[in-house]
């Protein structure tokens, strides 16, 4: 039986695949944005927090975690933003975002910068590792967030996060060294990356990177005691990645569902119950892991 984070999940998937849920009232809306390195995902929630529409495109509008195209992103959000007003037939005005953590209050504004511009007033901004763990509700281990261009980590203790990381490698380190060895482009390397079917015969060419992951980890929580790692990124989907991992590190690595999905979810949740107390409720069961 699935959880109710496994549930919304599913329901943040089927959004984003075109299948939106019937909107009831257009009252309480709530909307997560995650910029993302390689990837912007928007999502709408009811005020039950029930998601109800989504929209994800290629976007490079952010680097190592710092927006770096503010007009690119600006562009894509309002496409978007208009495309999910003409799906539910409501007028969206107000959204929140999120940051990776170790950046500093500049930079972490430049998000609700972009949401402005596009016609959003900014709700909230919330860490990438607390809008995580709004979905996946973990109370002991490390959230390890890979993302485009870095690879992110929180150490939670008591459902609370004692320690955040940011550091570069991450997608983007894929699509290079693949582009390297087999001579394609970093765009055809990126598309072969993402083809399931395509992912074990690179397993090879991306050790190197994914053990490189696994040391930016192993650096971090050194001096914690944690026995659990659980994943989250669209990174993390890389057939066998939570295998290496695993191996690497010596702990037990879970990789959560609809991973990319994860913390544009959480974005949304974190704004919709307007406390980070509601983490519980929407749990997934980890032991079954």
């Amino acid at each position: 039986m699935k959880s109710q984070a496994e549930r919304l999940l599913d329901q943040a998937a089927a959004s984003i695949e075109g299948r939106p849920a019937r909107l009831a009232s257009a009252s309480d809306l709530r909307v997560g944005v995650d910029l993302g390195t390689a990837t912007m995902v928007m999502l709408v929630m009811d005020g039950e927090g029930q998601p109800l529409a989504g929209r994800m495109a290629a976007a490079s509008v952010v680097r190592d975690g710092l927006v770096v195209d503010f007009i690119g992103a600006v562009d894509q959000l309002r496409l978007m933003k208009a495309e999910l007003e003409r799906e539910l037939g409501v007028e969206l005005t107000r959204a929140a975002s999120a940051f990776p953590p170790g950046v500093g209050q500049a930079d972490a504004q430049a998000a609700g910068y972009v949401l402005g511009n596009a016609g959003l007033t900014c709700s909230g901004l919330i860490d990438e590792p607390s809008a995580a763990n709004q979905v996946l509700g973990l109370t002991n281990g490390v959230l390890v967030d890979i993302g485009g261009g870095t690879t992110g980590l929180a150490i939670l203790q008591d459902g609370k996060v004692v320690y955040t990381a940011d550091e570069a490698t991450g997608g983007t380190h894929f699509n290079l060294v693949i582009a390297g060895a087999l001579g394609l482009s970093v765009e055809d390397a990126q598309v072969l990356k993402e083809t399931p079917s395509e992912q074990p015969r690179l397993m090879a060419i991306v050790r190197p990177v994914i053990e490189k992951v696994g040391a930016i980890v192993t650096r971090h929580i050194q001096d914690w005691n944690v026995d659990r790692v659980v994943l989250v990124g669209g990174t993390s989907a890389f057939l066998e990645l939570s295998d290496v991992l695993q191996d690497y590190l010596g702990l037990r690595v879970t990789v959560a569902p609809h991973p990319q999905l994860v913390t544009p979810l959480g974005i949304a949740l974190a704004d919709a119950f307007e406390t980070a107390g509601s983490t519980a409720e929407s749990a997934l069961d980890w032991s079954r892991a």
